[in-house]
């Protein structure tokens, strides 16, 4: 009987997955990173001598909470597509 061959995949989808996982991973991180500028520059317009301008204020925290929810979304959407896993710590 012939035999067909099948070479494995599973390696190749491991590789995949782990970059899909670290990608997501550093988006993470810079979003952190964003977070907190944004509440830095928020900061930095509340502490100037004349009291700042709170246009720049408000926006800057505006930006911090659109950056939370995004953040929060995208953990949601990762964890249950699998990209990133819950570990005990």
């Amino acid at each position: 009987m012939l035999k067909i061959y099948n070479p494995p995949t599973a390696p190749i989808r491991v590789a995949t997955e782990v970059g899909v996982e670290t990608a997501v991973k550093v988006v993470i991180v810079l979003i952190f990173v964003a977070i907190v500028v944004s509440l830095g520059s928020a900061l930095f317009q509340l502490s100037r001598k004349g009291g700042g301008d709170s246009r720049k204020m408000f926006r800057s925290l505006a930006l911090r909470v659109g950056l939370s929810l995004g953040l929060f979304f995208l953990l949601m959407v990762a964890w249950s597509l699998g990209w990133i896993r819950p570990h005990g710590l």
